[in-house]
């Protein structure tokens, strides 16, 4: 096992929720918890959020929501969005899961397997990402249908949702037109849908008429901003999580530190500075198994960060210079990377 370590600050957690609940209020905010909580560890993340006074999670997939009900007990609200089968169906109707609906399909699979009580779910509309989501010229029927099934007890519909493209204000304002749309047709069959979101982190953050009822946050939740967007400090966030490594041999010419690709994306090589108590040091190579970097005086079992919120670059500085974002940096740190969460 190789001495690399995600270390994770949840009280920097804490600070960037709040920051979060001041930004977009009065909307509430949905905390994002897929692929692990991003690589932070889904356990201690939603416990920790739920003290700081969150209310919803989006798990993304069922077996995640079914994994927050078990942390969380009964008084959350878990929106999974993903459900593949009658599996999933019986999985979510179970755990009490809000269900996102984007297919006439799905509508049906779930009623019929609602069991009798009347299952939470939110419809999507299709705002023109084409990420699922039902399409503008067949939404009328949809939500028709959608009112059919609620009056005869099988769903409640509590929600109105969709995902944006983020590419453009004016692409974004066309999705939002459609979705003020959807609403509205959704409203005049007799549904009373009470939970609107359509903004994820970035429009979330950065234009407050796209917040509706509540928001989906979830990167910058863990101090992952954009990339070529608003730093850090402008967004009032920092990273939550730091990925480590010690020193395994020191040479004249390098140091080479006891960690590789489970930590470090070979795409970073030429592209990383770590921070040591005698300046930045450039990453020359990576391997299975270890680091390289430019030399400096340390001696074996010293620790370096390598990336993140205490380290002398977050993932999207790196992100943004080998042309991907940061959430892929962090979600490529290995599970087999002992998590040590502080305080």
């Amino acid at each position: 096992m190789s001495s690399a370590q995600f270390e994770i600050d949840l009280d920097t957690f804490a600070a960037n929720l709040a920051t979060i609940r001041q930004r977009v209020a009065p909307a509430d905010h949905m905390l994002v918890v897929k692929d692990d909580a991003y690589a932070h560890g889904l356990e201690p993340i939603v416990t920790r959020a739920w003290q700081e006074g969150v209310r919803w999670i989006g798990a993304l997939d069922v077996a995640t929501g079914v994994r927050v009900r078990e942390v969380l007990g009964a008084d959350a609200r878990i929106f999974a969005w993903m459900l593949q089968g009658p599996h999933d169906i019986a999985d979510a109707v179970a755990a009490q899961l809000d269900c996102g609906i984007g297919t006439e399909e799905l509508l049906e699979d779930l009623a019929a397997g609602s069991g009798g009580a009347p299952v939470a779910v939110h419809l999507k509309i299709d705002t023109g990402l084409h990420r699922n989501g039902v399409r503008p010229e067949r939404w009328r029927a949809f939500v028709e249908r959608a009112h059919e099934l609620e009056v005869a007890g099988t769903i409640h519909v509590r929600g109105i949702w969709s995902h944006i493209a983020e590419t453009s204000d004016a692409s974004d304002d066309e999705a939002r037109a459609i979705f003020d749309w959807a609403v509205s047709e959704a409203r005049a069959t007799g549904l009373k849908p009470t939970r609107m979101h359509l903004a994820a982190s970035a429009a979330a953050f950065a234009r407050p008429e796209y917040r509706y009822d509540m928001v989906r946050i979830g990167a910058f939740a863990y101090g992952i901003r954009s990339t070529d967007g608003p730093s850090d400090a402008e967004l009032g966030i920092k990273g939550i999580g730091t990925v480590t490594a010690g020193v395994a041999s020191v040479t004249e010419d390098s140091v080479v530190l006891d960690a590789g690709f489970e930590a470090l994306t070979s795409l970073a090589i030429g592209h990383v500075n770590v921070h040591t108590p005698d300046g930045s040091r450039a990453v020359t190579a990576i391997g299975a198994d270890e680091i390289v970097c430019e030399p400096w005086p340390t001696g074996e079992g010293d620790r370096v960060a390598l990336f993140g919120g205490s380290a002398l670059e977050t993932a999207t500085d790196i992100a943004e210079r080998i042309g991907t974002i940061g959430e892929e940096l962090v979600l490529r740190v290995s599970p087999e990377v002992p998590r040590h969460y502080l305080p």
